[in-house]
């Protein structure tokens, strides 16, 4: 039996959401594990009584620095009295001084991202900009001071170990189909509506908030390509607003909703808003093509989700992307609409090529399981463990 505390405190949306809500129903499933839990008060509803974890609830809300500063004061307390002996930390940082062995969770990948920088930069951002430097090394600090730290796919674990000089383990996030598309709800009524409007149009989808590593100005601009050549038979549905403060974070969406201009006006950009995650299946089903042009990316669920939909897949040239989807996705220089309209239009014109995207994306899924995370999560935990007491 191992005793394990996770700090998912950080978790509140994306990926860091994504991960909690698979990991904790697996690890309530095993009994060589006791797991206590920190996660943020307003997530601890979807849980409810759990055996083999327990939770504490993160009540308060505040900055990145703050939370950071307040773990830093107050965790090793509560960790101390949990019993655990081995400190999982879920949200990019480290404890510095933990009472116990610690692996480091690392999935922020604009820390490392050169490109980021220079686009934040050039917008003028630079309150985001020097939030990420800050932000940037306290987490290369974290990697130094954790026992292990581990990343979700091979080649962000590479471009860490690049960046901060140090041994880094990859171990793929999972996925499991039938808990993804067993819940009946449907979609909101008006995200219906928008898409039986777009019948007889190719449906393209993007799943992400806005913000600027998406990269949705460069999907914008071969919207116009594709509306030219598809005379007007295509729309692009968007699971946010284009409108800052709609969207997490402080990225301003003005220049890009600037951007998509007339398309909006038309339908042929449809922003639908937050869809729930239960009923987010449908919306793939509904759709023909999922297309992703984010230039900085560590695993990208939403392409896992997208191709055990059957989707085809048109992903910007990331070596990440690249090793999730394989055989199942077209892939595109990350800032060239002209080449992102040309991939999609092969989709489009070739019945067999999209058939056989579709079937490569289905077996490709099947190849992610959190099962298998959560075990080999637990695995090393043992090995950090008996590697600690062979030292004492």
């Amino acid at each position: 039996m191992i005793r394990l505390f996770i700090n998912g405190g950080a978790a509140s949306t994306g990926g860091g959401l994504t991960y909690l809500r698979n990991v904790i129903p697996h690890l309530a499933r095993r009994a060589d594990a006791q797991t206590t839990v920190l996660l943020n008060s307003s997530l601890r509803s979807e849980f409810g009584e759990l055996p083999n974890v327990s939770f504490l609830e993160d009540a308060k809300s505040s900055g990145a620095a703050r939370r950071f500063l307040r773990e830093q004061l107050a965790l090793s307390g509560l960790i101390r009295r949990s019993a655990a002996q081995v400190l999982v930390s879920a949200g990019n940082f480290a404890l510095w001084r933990s009472p116990v062995p610690q692996i480091l969770l690392s999935r922020n990948s604009l820390y490392t991202s050169a490109d980021f920088r220079r686009d934040v930069h050039a917008r003028g951002d630079y309150a985001i900009w020097a939030d990420t430097l800050l932000k940037g090394w306290l987490a290369r600090q974290s990697i130094r001071r954790a026992d292990i730290t581990v990343a979700p796919s091979a080649a962000f674990a590479r471009e860490l170990s690049v960046w901060s000089g140090g041994k880094i383990v990859a171990l793929h996030h999972g996925f499991d189909a039938d808990a993804f598309s067993s819940d009946p709800a449907p979609l909101p009524q008006a995200a219906q509506a928008q898409i039986e409007r777009g019948e007889d149009a190719l449906r393209l989808l993007f799943v992400s908030h806005y913000n600027y590593y998406r990269n949705f100005e460069t999907l914008f601009r071969a919207m116009p390509i594709l509306s030219s050549r598809l005379k007007g038979k295509v729309k692009l549905f968007l699971t946010c607003r284009l409108s800052s403060g709609e969207n997490p974070g402080t990225y301003r969406a003005e220049s890009a909703a600037s951007l998509a201009g007339d398309l909006r006006g038309s339908g042929e950009i449809v922003e639908l808003g937050t869809v729930p995650y239960r009923s987010l299946h449908h919306l793939y089903r509904a759709c023909h093509i999922y297309v992703t042009p984010a230039y900085a990316e560590s695993f990208a669920h939403p392409l896992i989700e997208a191709m055990s939909s059957g989707l085809p897949v048109v992903a910007s040239d990331l070596p990440v992307h690249r090793e999730i989807c394989g055989e199942a996705g077209l892939y595109f220089p990350r800032f060239s609409p002209e080449t992102l309209a040309e991939r999609v239009l092969r989709i489009r014109e070739s019945p067999e090529l999209a058939q056989r995207h579709s079937h490569n994306g289905l077996r490709r899924a099947r190849d992610f399981s959190w099962s298998e995370h959560v075990e080999r999560l637990v695995a090393l935990a043992g090995q950090l463990l008996r590697s600690e007491n062979g030292r004492n």
